[in-house]
């Protein structure tokens, strides 16, 4: 009698270790979210801050990572301490990826964020008067967008043929002796009151309070593909699932009109094959 109890107390032990055992696979497995690391700026945040809510509900757990440049995002998804960012153009990106040799790759698009001309001092790019400093992001393709910007305004022109790669030397006619000051993009904003007027990138613009569309003196136009912007992954994450389910995410017509609404029209959701711009 006593063996068949301990016979029966030794199945109920392992009928028990059996369930747990099996309860734990479950905690440990399907149910739990992947985390992904995404780099950004600042002005970014609130768009992500929409993404990641959504995300949540398909499993994937998001967490964003702030950077205050334009440089270490790339380097940090190339080191792997992120893993995707979203915060600059298509131009950008290919110009960075090959000076600095990194193995990174494009895996969706999401939006134009125009660069405009601001000034404390004048309303109009007519006002701007002869001798004035005007700021420029100091990076290459940033400062090749703004100067080409400054030539759409009718400030400058280039040589033919310019590329966005290019500098200052490339300005070939400058009626009214602009004095262009290279600064760190991230600056443009707080030299305003000390030049005439300040070419900021949207982002940068939007960080410091601005309305692009309302508070620029001359914005670019948005129809440019080098100026859509992209999310980036490591070549080699290009087709990872999870990361292709975030693109999808990001490009749903909810999150259009999120952007849209959150900055006030002066962000242009652009949701096209990567095709179209490689």
């Amino acid at each position: 009698m006593k063996k068949s109890i301990s016979l029966l107390s030794l199945a109920v032990l392992l009928f028990t270790l059996v369930l747990s055992g099996c309860s734990g696979d479950k905690a440990n497995g399907s149910d739990e979210k992947e985390v992904v690391k995404v780099g950004l700026n600042g002005s970014g945040v609130p768009i992500w801050e929409y993404i990641k809510e959504k995300a949540a509900k398909e499993g994937i757990e998001i967490e964003l990572v702030e950077f205050a440049d334009y440089v270490r995002p790339n380097q940090a998804l190339a080191d792997g301490d992120i893993d995707l960012n979203a915060f600059q153009t298509i131009s950008y990106f290919d110009s960075f990826i090959k000076e600095h040799d990194l193995d990174l790759a494009p895996i969706g698009t999401t939006l134009i964020a125009p660069m405009g001309i601001y000034s404390d001092k004048y309303k109009s790019i007519e006002e701007i008067s002869e001798g004035s400093k005007v700021a420029v992001p100091q990076e290459a393709t940033n400062m090749g967008r703004a100067l080409l910007l400054l030539q759409e305004a009718g400030l400058i022109k280039l040589e033919k043929g310019f590329e966005q790669s290019q500098g200052l030397d490339a300005v070939k006619e400058n009626p009214k002796n602009l004095e262009l000051t290279p600064v760190v993009a991230a600056q443009t904003p707080r030299v305003l009151p000390d030049v005439a007027a300040s070419v900021i990138n949207n982002g940068v613009a939007v960080e410091a309070g601005f309305i692009p569309v309302d508070d620029s003196i001359y914005i670019e136009g948005s129809e440019s593909t080098p100026y859509i912007n992209i999310i980036a992954a490591q070549a080699k994450d290009k087709d990872n699932e999870t990361y292709q389910k975030i693109v999808e995410i990001y490009q749903q017509d909810d999150v259009a009109e999120h952007i849209k609404k959150t900055y006030k029209n002066s962000l242009i959701p652009t949701f096209v094959p990567l095709s179209e711009i490689q």
